[in-house]
């Protein structure tokens, strides 16, 4: 990590325990941590002249992570965001990857995960492996049902409203998803959403 060892990592959190609990975990690893209890807050700080990386808190008071990532892209700071929340909020998390996010990670954070994470982010590139293929849907042998399902979630769908959509089962959905999830090579919501994004292209 020693290359990374100017970057600035910028926590963004309400919550006062897990702010506290990151800028540790982070200092600890050698990183330089400012953290920052609302967006407003941190939009109105002197800025930092070196690398960085925002670990960003999705639920705030006043302004959300989502907004705060909007904001910036509106002033033209291109600094990775790594989105952090204690909900798995599909249509949230699609809306951060579609929207240039690194990565979402949930809480509890797992420490491994997010110094991945964070490494990746500041090295500009995607934190997770490339998918098994990178080829369109039909080439990685997608049912027909699958591309239906999948276009439902990297549009932010919720499974039971894909469920009413296709008149199936929610648990029929949780289960393509899943299905979707292993033939993708992904871990997690945030992860299909980036590779289903790349091989659609």
């Amino acid at each position: 990590m020693s290359e990374l060892a100017e970057a600035v990592i910028h926590i963004v959190d309400d919550d006062e325990s897990m702010r506290t609990a990151l800028s540790r975990l982070l200092r600890i690893a050698g990183y330089r941590v400012y953290a920052y209890a609302s967006a407003g807050e941190f939009l109105v700080a002197e800025p930092i002249p070196l690398p960085g990386c925002i670990v960003l808190d999705v639920e705030l008071p006043g302004p959300n992570g989502l907004e705060l990532q909007h904001a910036l892209h509106r002033r033209g700071d291109a600094t990775p965001i790594v989105f952090i929340s204690a909900y798995q909020d599909i249509p949230k998390t699609v809306l951060a990857m579609k929207s240039g996010a690194s990565d979402f990670l949930l809480k509890p954070i797992d420490a491994q995960a997010l110094f991945a994470a964070i490494e990746s982010a500041l090295a500009g590139h995607d934190p997770a492996p490339e998918p098994h293929t990178t080829l369109p849907y039909d080439a990685v042998a997608l049912s027909d049902r699958e591309c239906v399902v999948l276009r439902g979630i990297t549009a932010g769908r919720l499974n039971k409203q894909i469920a009413a959509d296709l008149r199936l089962s929610e648990r029929t959905i949780k289960s393509c998803r899943a299905e979707l999830m292993r033939k993708f090579g992904a871990h997690s919501l945030a992860e299909l959403v980036r590779f289903s994004e790349r091989a659609s292209r």
